[in-house]
C-alpha cells in the first residue's frame, strides 16, 4: 500500500518528461530558426504546441498532488529545501506561457523577437530546474526536516547539473522527432527535413550526456550509481539505452510514427530506473514506509486517482486524436469525412445521441452533487457514479456535436 502512490509519481513523471518534455524541446528549437526559413520552423512549432501546450502540465500536477498526500514529510522536506529551483521552474513556466499567448497580439518583427526569446529561454530554464531538482533527490542531498538542506548545494551539484542538462536535451530530442513526424504528415518535407537533421543531432548530444552519467555518479552519488548497476535498475538502464538507440535508427529511416513510441519507452525506463535505484529509501534516514501516509489516506487517494483516470483519458485521448489526425489546427485543410456505408442513417443517429446526451449528462450530473454532498456511506458511492456517468454523458455530446 505504501509504494503503490510512489508508482503513480513515477508514472506521471514520465509522462510529463514525455509529454511536457517535448513541449519544452520546441520552445528550445526557437532560438535556431533565425536564419533563412526559420519563419517556417516557427510558424509549424506553434501550430504543433497550440492544442496541447496547457493540458501536458497535468501530470506535474498530479505528481505534485500525490506526493503531498501519500508522502507529507518527504514533501514537506523537498519543497522546503529545493524551494529556490522549483520557484525557477514555476517562473520559467509562467513566462513560457505568457509570451505563448502574448504572441498572436505582436504587432513588430522587434516585439515578436522579444517574445520569442523569452519563449525559447524559459523553455530551457524549466526542464534545467526540475532535473536539478530530481538530481537533488537522487543524490540524497534533501535531508529529512524543514529546509535542512544547504539551499544552493542541494540543486547546485554535479547530480544535479547532469540531470537537468539531460534533461533539456531529451527534451530537445523528444521535440524534434515529434515535430518532423507532424511536419511529414502535414506534407511539408522541408520543416520534416529540418526537424529530422535537428532530432539526430540532439540524440547523439542527449547519448553523449548520459554516457558521461555513470562517472558523475560514481563520484558524486555513490547509492544511486550502484542501484543502476545492479539488478532491476541495470536492466531498466539498459532497456533505456536500446530504446533509445532503436529511436535513432526509426528517425534516421524517417519512420516518426514508431519513434515516437521508442523515445517514449527510454524515457519511461530511465525513470523507472531511477526508482528501482532508490528503493527502498526516500530521503536520507527516510524510507517509503515511513514516508507514507496512513492506509485510509491512500486508500482514497487510489480511489480518487482511478475516478479521475475515467475522466481525464479519454480526454487525453479524444484530443490527441484531434491533433495527429489534423482536425485541431485551424489553419489546416479539414480531412474529408471516411466512407459510411449510410449518411444519411449515420447523421439521424448522430443527431440523436447529441440530442438526448446533453440533458441526460445535466441530470445526472445534478442528481449526483445531491446524493453525493447530502448523503453518506453507501449511497456517497452511488452519488460519485452517477456524475461519473453525467461526465460521461456530456463527453459524448461534446464528441457527437464535434463529429457532425
Amino acid at each position: 500500500m505504501a509504494e503503490a502512490p510512489l508508482i503513480l509519481i513515477l508514472v506521471g513523471l514520465a509522462a510529463y518528461t514525455v509529454l511536457g518534455g517535448a513541449d519544452f524541446g520546441a520552445g528550445l528549437w526557437e532560438l535556431t530558426g533565425r536564419g533563412p526559413g526559420g519563419q517556417a520552423l516557427r510558424d509549424h512549432t506553434h501550430r504543433a504546441m497550440a492544442p496541447v501546450w496547457e493540458a501536458n502540465h497535468v501530470w506535474l500536477i498530479f505528481v505534485l498532488v500525490v506526493c503531498w498526500t501519500a508522502y507529507p514529510p518527504a514533501f514537506a522536506s523537498i519543497t522546503s529545501t529545493l524551494t529556490i529551483p522549483l520557484f525557477l521552474a514555476g517562473i520559467g513556466i509562467v513566462l513560457r506561457g505568457a509570451s505563448y499567448a502574448l504572441r498572436s497580439g505582436i504587432d513588430t518583427p522587434r516585439e515578436e523577437g522579444v517574445l520569442s526569446l523569452v519563449f525559447a529561454l524559459s523553455s530551457v530554464l524549466t526542464p534545467f530546474a526540475l532535473g536539478a531538482t530530481v538530481g537533488g533527490i537522487a543524490s540524497a542531498r534533501v535531508p529529512v526536516g524543514n529546509a535542512r538542506g544547504d539551499a544552493f548545494d542541494s540543486w547546485l551539484n554535479p547530480t544535479s547539473i547532469l540531470i537537468g542538462t539531460l534533461a533539456v536535451a531529451t527534451a530537445a530530442y523528444l521535440a524534434a522527432v515529434y515535430l518532423a513526424g507532424d511536419a511529414t504528415r502535414m506534407g511539408n518535407r522541408d520543416v520534416a527535413e529540418a526537424f529530422r537533421t535537428r532530432a539526430l543531432g540532439a540524440g547523439i548530444v542527449a547519448g553523449a550526456i548520459a554516457a558521461t552519467g555513470p562517472f558523475v555518479l560514481h563520484s558524486d552519488a555513490r547509492p544511486l550509481y550502484d542501484g543502476l548497476t545492479s539488478g532491476t535498475g541495470l536492466a531498466a538502464l539498459l532497456v533505456s539505452a536500446a530504446a533509445g538507440i532503436v529511436t535513432l535508427t526509426l528517425v534516421a529511416a524517417r519512420r516518426y510514427e514508431p519513434a515516437r513510441l521508442s523515445a517514449a519507452a527510454a524515457v519511461a525506463a530511465i525513470v523507472a530506473g531511477w526508482g528501482l535505484a532508490q528503493r527502498p529509501s526516500f530521503l536520507p534516514g527516510l524510507s517509503i514506509d515511513e514516508a507514507a501516509a496512513n492506509d485510509a489516506t491512500i486508500t482514497a487517494l487510489l480511489i480518487g486517482f482511478a475516478v479521475g483516470l475515467l475522466i481525464l483519458l479519454p480526454s487525453l485521448a479524444y484530443l490527441f486524436r484531434l491533433v495527429l489526425t489534423g482536425r485541431f489546427d485551424p489553419a489546416a485543410p479539414m480531412p474529408p469525412p471516411p466512407p459510411r456505408a449510410s449518411s444519411a442513417a449515420a447523421a439521424l443517429t448522430s443527431s440523436r445521441l447529441e440530442s438526448i446526451s446533453a440533458p441526460i449528462a445535466a441530470a445526472l450530473l445534478t442528481l449526483g452533487a445531491l446524493v453525493t454532498f447530502f448523503s453518506e456511506g453507501w449511497l456517497l458511492a452511488v452519488g460519485v457514479t452517477l456524475m461519473l456517468a453525467g461526465a460521461c454523458a456530456l463527453f459524448l455530446a461534446l464528441v457527437t456535436a464535434e463529429d457532425r
